[in-house]
């Protein structure tokens, strides 16, 4: 069955790159079943995704479809898998987070998770209010764009 990840949380990111995962959000990532979650950067945005190993391994099933002799799928996979990394929660309930990944999203001291269906976002928190507000301008026009012409059948 499909689980999704819910909620935005806030917290922190230490200097060591350690990120203590709130206890709601440690509870999901244990329902996943999964010890080991893939991080990666987001393609559109300075921010980061985290994915229960199993999810990742079935995108890149599709990814690994790809014909890599057309160019542009070789450079997408380059771009797409570039500085993924594969991290656990300690003892502690803290994921290590890699210095390239931390400069990639601008990570200083505030941050925020956020669910994004069955992976989950981490954000330097200004960066994501900023996005937020920005977006929920447009996000009424997107909404209809993006939902509004779909059948049920579509969805």
């Amino acid at each position: 069955q499909m689980r999704n990840f819910i909620g935005t949380f806030e917290c922190k990111i230490d200097d060591k790159g350690r990120i203590k995962i709130p206890s709601l959000l440690a509870k999901q990532m244990e329902n996943f079943g999964d010890e080991t979650f893939v991080v990666k950067r987001s393609v559109f945005q300075p921010s980061l995704e985290v994915y229960p190993i199993g999810r990742w391994d079935l995108l890149m099933e599709k990814v690994n479809k790809l014909n890599r002799f057309v160019k542009k799928n070789a450079d997408f996979i380059r771009i797409f898998t570039a500085g993924v990394k594969t991290v656990e929660l300690d003892n502690a309930g803290r994921v290590h987070i890699s210095k390239d990944l931390i400069s990639y999203a601008n990570l200083e001291k505030e941050i925020v998770l956020t669910s994004a269906g069955d992976f989950f976002e981490i954000w330097d928190k200004e960066a994501y209010e900023k996005v937020i507000s920005a977006d929920l301008e447009n996000f009424a026009i997107l909404a209809e764009e993006v939902m509004g012409g779909n059948s049920e059948e579509e969805l």
